[in-house]
């Protein structure tokens, strides 16, 4: 499964119910992924993981409102990151150079959000991930509010609610692929210098592309 990550938020530190709650978080999902990945998705009832977990149905629907959300639960902490990167950039970057860096560094971490990480457990998460359809199709929510937080961390208007779209299909785009390379027996490694080119590629088209929105106008949107 994907490694958590802690990541702060912002300098307030977490109160001890929150501390709590995040923990609880972790220890459901961990033992609704174990169940999974040793039974199949579907094979396995939400009673069941909340027998696991040693909680109740009813609170285990109180953290987790469907049951895909305890496999995604793990892509959590990714959803507003790309929002995050924008707000945090260096004065004098943009935001495209910002996230164009951010999945370079990526890449060299072998994060596994940039679909370039070989670790067994990654590996075995993500086919549970791509194999399942009702996964796939849930994931899709949360790339959803992805982009919605992009879009605002952006400026919030229809241009940059469009840039945003852009952005987080390309970055989907991005790792997806990588990880069809390593699914298919390529190692993180091989996979990595072509991963780059692609990413170099990918942000040079996205580029081009809104910058050439950007001289043409709202009229370009019929909003104009």
């Amino acid at each position: 499964m994907v490694p958590a990550r802690a990541r702060e938020r912002s300098s307030a530190p977490v109160g001890l119910r929150e501390r709590k709650k995040q923990l609880t978080y972790q220890a459901v999902s961990d033992a609704a992924i174990a169940l999974f990945l040793e039974r199949g998705f579907d094979k396995v009832s939400v009673a069941e993981v909340a027998a696991a977990a040693d909680i109740s149905k009813p609170t285990l629907f109180r953290y987790f409102p469907a049951k895909e959300d305890l496999v995604l639960h793990r892509f959590a902490d990714h959803e507003d990151e790309s929002a995050r990167v924008v707000a945090a950039r260096p004065a004098g970057e943009s935001p495209l150079d910002a996230l164009h860096r951010h999945f370079l560094d990526g890449l060299d971490r072998r994060d596994p959000v940039t679909g370039l990480c070989d670790a067994p457990e990654v590996l075995a998460f993500m086919r549970l991930l791509y194999g399942t359809p009702a996964l796939v199709a849930r994931m899709y929510a949360y790339q959803g509010r992805s982009e919605a937080a992009l879009a605002d961390a952006l400026g919030g208007g229809l241009s940059e609610r469009l840039a945003a779209g852009q952005i987080v299909a390309v970055l989907r785009i991005l790792a997806l692929d990588n990880w069809r390379r390593i699914d298919a027996g390529e190692s993180a490694d091989a996979v990595r210098v072509g991963a780059a080119r692609a990413a170099d590629a990918a942000f040079a088209q996205l580029r081009a592309g809104l910058d050439a929105a950007s001289r043409t106008g709202p009229e370009a949107t019929g909003n104009g």
